[in-house]
């Protein structure tokens, strides 16, 4: 189960922290995620972070956006700087597993975040 928490207004140039607990005592081990989905857009993909730390992100945020991930507290994060208004989505966190070949999503409950021009 997921719950992500930190959505909020903010205007252009700020920022907000969003945060995702995970429960369950393998939440190390498991590849987490952000995405994003605007009014009248499909999901899209954030920023994604490994077990072991190593992270990626979307073109449209790199630079601005971080992940990051606290394996004792099953948490991870999404610090957003200089936030834009395009950035206006609600904002989902994701994992997954592998159910005999097949992808199985977790999602978490969304988390709205507006960016005022």
């Amino acid at each position: 189960q997921l719950q992500a928490s930190g959505g909020g207004l903010v205007q252009a140039g700020g920022s907000l922290r969003l945060s995702c607990a995970a429960s369950g005592s393998t939440f190390s081990f498991y590849f987490m995620g952000w995405y994003r989905q605007a009014p009248g857009e499909q999901r899209e993909l954030v920023a994604t972070i490994s077990s072991s730390g190593s992270a990626n992100y979307a073109g449209s945020v790199k630079g601005r956006f971080t992940i990051s991930r606290d394996n004792a507290k099953n948490t991870v994060y999404l610090q957003m700087n200089s936030l834009k208004p395009v950035d206006t989505a609600v904002y989902y966190c994701n994992t997954f597993v592998y159910l005999l070949g097949k992808r199985i999503d977790y999602w978490g409950q969304g988390t709205l975040v507006t960016v005022s021009s």
